[in-house]
């Protein structure tokens, strides 16, 4: 076959002579997601990305069950993966998509393990988000919805009852969980079984619900579910995105996601 002849520019601009911008763009997201993740990306490329903020992706090695000690064996990892997202630039926040392990590892060592593969990067995790949420709400009793078994689920509630840095807890005044160990399983929950669930879930007292889990498909039935009970919902991804979002400096109220989203500030 002949060689095909190169066709070059009759104009050659040296790199001195290029523009560049500053980033491409304006703000920047990271996300760390267990390998088998089917859930985090797809709803922080609904609520976060944008022309002006650029979402950046790192998986880390999981394998199921879903328990408290494996949940603990993914803490090494998290280094690595925050090393990983676009080495040496800086970040505005980087969010470790996984609230049952934010949760048994503890808010304090997971941003610590992230820090020291991303120095200086602020830090967000589901549950911590969500405790940040409920206080933007002004919310004190919360019932808890999770896909989990009971000994992964009671971490949970001890977590909101216990509250941060020695600061006052929530009441929780229910736990309901599915009893899964998968989280591939998680994943495939279909939408109207969430809704009925997060039903029979919200206690009659409380003045709102919390969605844990990550790989839930629940951020994008949150206003829906928030009609059937009357009261806020917080998923673990919605308050994810909406920290992350306050950190990016975007504040713009988007009622259309739920309560959380439409706040002013």
């Amino acid at each position: 076959m002949a060689d095909i002849p190169l066709r070059r520019s009759p104009l050659s601009l040296p790199p001195q002579t290029l523009g560049f911008d500053a980033s491409p763009f304006e703000k920047r997201v990271g996300l760390i997601v267990l390998s088998t993740d089917h859930t985090s990306e797809a709803d922080f490329r609904r609520m976060v990305a944008s022309e002006r903020i650029g979402l950046y992706t790192s998986r880390i090695g999981w394998t199921n069950p879903v328990t408290p000690e494996n949940l603990r064996r993914m803490q090494p990892r998290l280094t690595e993966g925050a090393a990983l997202l676009l080495p040496d630039e800086p970040f505005d926040a980087l969010c470790y998509s996984c609230t049952s392990a934010s949760v048994v590892i503890g808010d304090a060592a997971v941003e610590a393990a992230i820090v020291a593969g991303k120095p200086g990067t602020p830090v967000v995790t589901p549950p911590g988000a969500a405790r940040q949420g409920f206080a933007a709400l002004g919310v004190r009793r919360i019932s808890i919805l999770t896909p989990y078994t009971e000994a992964t689920s009671a971490p949970m509630a001890r977590y909101f009852a216990e509250g941060a840095a020695g600061g006052p807890g929530l009441d929780v005044l229910g736990l309901t969980c599915f009893g899964l160990e998968d989280d591939r399983e998680m994943a495939r929950v279909d939408q109207r079984t969430l809704v009925k669930a997060a039903i029979e879930a919200t206690a009659p007292e409380a003045e709102a619900l919390f969605i844990s889990c990550t790989a839930l498909r629940a951020a994008e039935i949150v206003p829906e579910i928030e009609a059937a009970i009357g009261r806020p919902v917080i998923s673990s991804n919605l308050a994810s995105a909406w920290a992350c979002l306050r950190l990016c400096g975007e504040t713009t109220p988007q009622p259309a996601l739920g309560r959380l989203m439409g706040l002013a500030s």
